[in-house]
């Protein structure tokens, strides 16, 4: 036990009882009476009977006990025996073991300690040798052979206890949440000087950074000094050229004239002067040619044709920044964005703040994150918003328990790491209609289409002859389309067009475009149409594709309503979903056929095993990967989304199956707005609203 001098809390408590305790020094009275009140072969504390201390000529101390065993052991030399401690031989003195010398220091220490242990039991001023006791309920000292106070003989429910034994109780807690805050102190210290070491680190990364880039551009403008200095040496030495050139020139006329004129004054001939004279005549004509220089003697470096000066000096003025960060890990929250479904991406928002819990406006953190699925790596990526947002995103493939561990300055945030539980279904986000004719009532809803200009969805609701007109954002009923074309309750398939909705009635055999309003548009019929189920428009050029299950093959028409061709004839199956673009025409039967714009089989991707189930639907996104292909497919009655590359390898990037409270059939849908996919519940006359992402 731990006896210490102060004690606030008690002390306060002991001098309002005017009583008084001993003070004493800090010791470990345990650690001391091991090792020197504590017999060192059997480990039996030394006392005044058995277990006395008995001073060996070797200056060891040994109990009486100990040694009398020892003795009585080692019988091969009689009258000694060896100090079990240092293995001296020891003599026995006449009178045997007992007679050895006792070990005046360690009795004199039992005698300290004793009276030590006696002192520091406080005791009443008015009452001497009575023990004060401590009230834990009234959090007091007191005595009970006091008559005042509420602490008498009278006997209460408080909690009392001896108040050496709460001294003794407080000290433990005293050390114990002394030892913690020196621990957690000495963790804040570690982390401190840490994080000064990696500021350091930091500081010497951006002077390398700075020192490197600057060297970058000292290079670049050296190598632009000698362009200018190797043009203007070059224009120089061109000039030189040509200037030294007629300096040769001229001096060989010179040296002709010098010529020509030597000897004249000895000349007597009058012929021979006049011929001179008109050479000398000719002569000065080229003189005269060459008295103007052919080149000039202009040459300079301009620095004003242009602004690239001041460019240079607004750039330099802008390049580069030093940048800093106040946010402060340990107040940094996540938010786990999106539902946790096998297949779909799991979406984790970091928010970042200041020391001060404020919400910080711009990015650039080093953020790390690290997932787990079942204790397995997950690959994840972090996506900076740059406005102290940061998106943690990835996309378990199994069921299982996820783990997202996020760091900021290598330090983690206040919720990480963030659990979850990943689902291998996904609920629906809305089921919208029910059974009946009503506004908001359907009957068998086959097929889906809409409209991103207007803003419509667009539901062929079959049993009552009718197209449904939604708001693509509230789903609130707008209006009823109405048309010869839809009766019959047989329309199977449509497709929004420019300015409205065509559809294709299997029992007519036509296709018919209506407006908004329920006029008729244009019909197409023709005699090769069998059983016309889906169909699919291109809005700019007009041109739709007929799926036909009779003929099993897949009719283009022009804009004109004109066949222009057809795709794999007699070979397909069953066509449960159709998609038309400028290039491409993607089928799915029991599996996703696509084609060129001119019938070309290309690639067939994710069959479905033969006899095991279908497609009912699929739609195209243009994403800034591609082109996406959004499916409903159900193996087994097992209905499910998957979204797979048009382009690539056609693998399957997403996709989640639809267990809970699942579609009885599907047999249409569309792409709304958030990556949602709206699916036609033949089955449950119902719409119901999914994430397909």
């Amino acid at each position: 036990m731990y006896c210490c001098s102060f004690l606030s809390r008690l002390g306060v408590g002991m001098a309002s009882m005017s009583s008084t305790l001993v003070e004493t020094v800090s010791i470990n009275y345990e650690d001391f009476n091991e090792s020197f009140l504590t017999c060192g072969t059997c480990l039996c504390t030394y006392d005044g009977g058995e277990h006395t201390p008995k001073l060996l000529p070797c200056s060891h101390t040994v109990c009486l006990h100990c040694l009398t065993r020892i003795a009585a052991s080692q019988t091969r030399d009689a009258g000694s025996f060896r100090c079990p401690i240092c293995r001296e031989l020891i003599t026995i003195p006449r009178g045997g073991v007992p007679a050895l010398p006792p070990s005046f220091l360690v009795n004199q220490l039992l005698d300290l300690m004793a009276r030590q242990r006696r002192e520091v039991i406080p005791q009443c001023s008015s009452h001497p040798g009575r023990e004060l006791l401590f009230c834990e309920t009234c959090d007091c000292v007191f005595c009970r052979h006091c008559a005042d106070g509420p602490h008498s003989d009278t006997p209460c429910d408080h909690t009392v206890v001896p108040f050496s034994i709460a001294l003794k109780r407080m000290s433990e807690i005293l050390l114990y949440r002394a030892n913690e805050c020196l621990s957690k102190l000495g963790a804040a210290r570690e982390a401190v000087a840490s994080e000064l070491r990696r500021l350091e680190a930091a500081a010497t990364a951006a002077d390398d950074a700075i020192d490197r880039h600057f060297a970058e551009l000292r290079n670049a403008l050296d190598k632009r000094h000698n362009e200018l200095k190797s043009a203007a040496s070059a224009a120089a030495t061109h000039k030189r050229k040509l200037l030294e050139e007629q300096l040769k020139l001229i001096d060989a006329e010179k040296t002709k004239v010098e010529a020509e004129c030597n000897g004249l004054q000895q000349q007597v001939e009058v012929r021979e002067v006049s011929s001179r004279a008109a050479a000398l005549g000719a002569r000065l004509g080229d003189a005269a040619a060459l008295a103007e220089p052919r080149e000039n003697a202009f040459l300079a470096v301009d620095f004003a044709h242009n602004d690239a000066h001041q460019r240079l000096t607004e750039a330099l003025a802008e390049l580069g920044r030093v940048r800093t960060s106040t946010t402060f890990p340990g107040l940094c929250t996540l938010q786990l964005e999106s539902s946790c479904v096998c297949g779909l991406e799991v979406v984790v928002s970091l928010r970042t703040v200041d020391y001060h819990g404020e919400a910080r406006s711009t990015g650039g953190d080093p953020v790390t994150a690290a997932a787990t699925l079942d204790d397995a790596p997950l690959p994840c990526t972090v996506t900076d918003l740059d406005c102290g947002m940061y998106r943690i995103t990835m996309r378990p493939w199994s069921a299982g328990a996820i783990c997202v561990r996020v760091l900021v300055f290598s330090r983690s945030v206040r919720d990480s790491p963030l659990r979850a539980r990943v689902e291998t279904h996904a609920a629906p986000e809305l089921v919208w209609g029910s059974r009946g004719t009503g506004k908001e009532q359907l009957s068998q809803p086959v097929a889906l289409a809409r409209c991103p200009k207007r803003r419509e969805i667009y539901v062929l609701d079959a049993g009552n002859s009718r197209v449904k007109v939604l708001d693509d954002e509230t789903f609130a009923f707008k209006t009823h389309i109405v048309n010869e074309g839809l009766a019959g309750r047989s329309c199977t398939g449509i497709a929004a067009t420019a300015e409205g909705v065509v559809a294709v009635n299997w029992r007519t055999r036509t296709v018919t475009e209506v407006n908004i309003d329920g006029s008729t548009l244009r019909t197409i019929k023709s005699d090769r149409l069998v059983e016309p189920v889906c169909v699919a428009a291109d809005i700019d050029s007009r041109r739709l594709a007929v799926a036909d299950n009779g003929a099993r093959t897949v009719f283009v028409f022009d804009g004109d309503g004109n066949i222009e061709r057809e795709i794999d004839s007699g070979n397909l199956g069953l066509v449960g979903g159709l998609a038309l673009t400028e290039d491409l025409i993607i089928v799915a039967d029991v599996a996703v056929r696509i084609y060129d714009s001119e019938g070309n089989l290309l690639s067939i991707r994710a069959t479905v095993p033969k006899g095991r189930g279908g497609y009912g639907g699929i739609a195209l996104e243009r994403t800034e990967n591609g082109l996406h292909i959004v499916c409903a497919r159900s193996i087994r009655g097992r209905p499910a989304i998957i979204v797979l590359e048009a382009e690539g390898s056609g693998g399957i990037v997403a996709g989640c199956e639809l267990t809970e409270k699942r579609p009885r059939r599907v047999a249409g849908l569309t792409l709304l707005p958030n990556k949602k996919a709206l699916l036609a519940d033949l089955a449950g006359d119902c719409l119901r609203l999914h994430t397909y992402w």
